[in-house]
């Protein structure tokens, strides 16, 4: 296909930043109390989304979503999160926004926290630490061998990784799909302390700044051809845990690790910046900004909070909760000169839908077997008429289903569906089966209406029920789902009867 979209020339170099488990108000720009400047500058050079969302509550399904332009529930994985040595999630078939892309011309990267699982070849015998205890998972792994079913597999021109979060075993780097290595020492990181093989040079709180370093070699390499676009994926995993602020952070917001951490996210996106602005490509290049869910309870949301901070600003919840503070995120997009600088938008979004902005900024067009929930946010970027998506899914750690229509947000479980109160199980005995909420009056979602608006309540929930059905939420034929071909999930047929008005 021709490089060349009608309403741009050349296509431009995208770059999609992921922050993980960083809450909504976590920046200065959106009321927090953590200096973020290089945010800051994003919020002031482009266009700020308040109503922006991942599909899922967690990790492993947004990325899922964000590469694919799939819900994430329509993949194997039906709740939860993938480990550090679990099976790829993506099947090499599936068209993604890496292998859409390079067919559009571009070359690409994936620098940072991959956490969609990679095809890992096994020894006949484990083995063990070199020195020090043998703990942990992964012992039984040849890190002599590439790895399948990776980056390179699913379009990516090269990588430098992280196999999954940071406080995931093993803890080493693979490039292009080759692991950097082979662990002898058992290590483990600051809380959650999961041990596990490790390369002996390998320390946690070196990652952000090595990320760093690899995207800026990354961009300066590929600017050196003006001519053919490049695409940046960099999926950081911080501030997730552990908290691991390098020397030069720790201590530096004076509100602990956290906050630390956070503000080390926010330089890492300013050495992005300062990179651009060297190689004077900033005009040719679309950044996106998100976060992969809301904030983590880790990072001791009341202690912020009585500083404050509130991290998830005006939402209930947090990172894996169906509620608005699981899947609520920052979402900032810069391209100067196409998107007005300072501008805001308010309408509902889902990071599902990178995938058609990208097809539609490089003048490809989408199979009807892929993407089949992304919508093009280019008419929004350009203020005008024309956004497609009309109504948006979320998904919580437990599986449990929300969706979201104009101000009506209908939650399929009593609680929810995650972390904070009431959570599945005892706590939700004897409550109302679904939460019906008007967002506009209530957005931290205080005030259910189901019982009051039955209406509502079955429309959306037959709404649900027929997305789920279809296989998609785009136009087109409908499509299977992985797990549930031309059906719904057990969960919500279950609800259905005590739905009807």
């Amino acid at each position: 296909m021709a490089l060349v979209p009608m309403a741009y020339g050349r296509s431009p170099n995208i770059i999609f930043i992921l922050a993980d488990d960083m809450g909504y108000g976590d920046a200065a720009y959106a009321g927090g109390k953590i200096a973020t400047p290089h945010l800051d500058r994003l919020a002031k050079e482009g266009m700020q989304f308040s109503d922006a969302h991942t599909s899922s509550a967690v990790c492993t399904p947004t990325r899922y979503g964000i590469l694919t332009g799939r819900y994430n529930w329509r993949s194997p994985l039906k709740k939860s999160v993938l480990w550090g040595l679990s099976e790829p999630l993506i099947p090499t078939s599936h068209l993604t926004v890496a292998s859409m892309l390079h067919e559009a011309g571009y070359t690409s990267s994936v620098i940072g926290k991959w956490h969609l699982g990679l095809g890992w070849k096994k020894l006949d015998k484990p083995r063990k630490a070199s020195e020090g205890p043998t703990k942990g998972p992964g012992w039984e792994i040849d890190y002599t061998a590439k790895v399948s079913g990776g980056p390179l597999a699913l379009g990516f021109t090269e990588n430098f990784l992280f196999p999954a979060s940071l406080d995931m075993p093993p803890y080493l780097y693979l490039r292009n799909d080759q692991p950097l290595g082979v662990p002898t020492v058992t290590k483990a990181f600051k809380q959650p302390n999961r041990p596990g093989p490790a390369t002996a040079d390998f320390e946690a709180v070196n990652v952000l700044p090595d990320f760093a370093r690899e995207a800026r070699e990354f961009i300066a390499r590929e600017t050196t051809n003006k001519d053919k676009p490049f695409f940046l994926y960099l999926p950081l995993t911080s501030p997730h845990t552990p908290l691991v602020p390098s020397e030069g952070w720790q201590g530096k917001s004076g509100m602990g690790d956290y906050a630390d951490f956070m503000m080390e996210t926010d330089w890492v996106v300013g050495e992005v910046l300062a990179e651009l602005d060297a190689r004077g490509v900033t005009d040719e290049t679309l950044l996106i900004f998100a976060s992969d869910n809301g904030c983590s309870p880790m990072a001791d949301i009341p202690d912020l909070a009585k500083k404050g901070h509130k991290v998830n600003g005006p939402l209930r919840g947090h990172k894996a909760d169906i509620f608005e503070g699981g899947h609520r995120i920052p979402f900032l997009v810069r391209w100067p000169g196409k998107v007005k600088a300072g501008s805001e938008c308010a309408e509902t979004v889902c990071t599902t839908d990178f995938f058609a902005t990208a097809a539609e900024l490089a003048g490809e067009e989408i199979p009807e077997t892929a993407a089949e929930d992304s919508f093009s946010l280019v008419p929004l970027l350009e203020r005008k008429e024309g956004f497609g998506r009309s109504y948006t899914i979320h998904h919580s750690i437990n599986g449990s289903f929300a969706i979201r229509q104009g101000k009506w947000k209908l939650n399929l479980c009593p609680g929810s569906g995650g972390w904070s109160g009431p959570k599945p199980g005892k706590a939700t005995k004897g409550l109302y089966p679904v939460q019906l909420y008007d967002l506009e009056a209530d957005l931290g979602e205080q005030n259910n209406l189901a019982e009051k608006e039955p209406e509502h309540v079955k429309a959306m929930a037959d709404l649900l029920a027929n997305a789920i059905r279809d296989g998609r939420t785009t136009p087109g034929a409908k499509q299977d789902n992985d797990g549930w071909p031309g059906t719904t999930p057990a969960a919500v047929l279950e609800l259905l009867p005590q739905l009807k008005p």
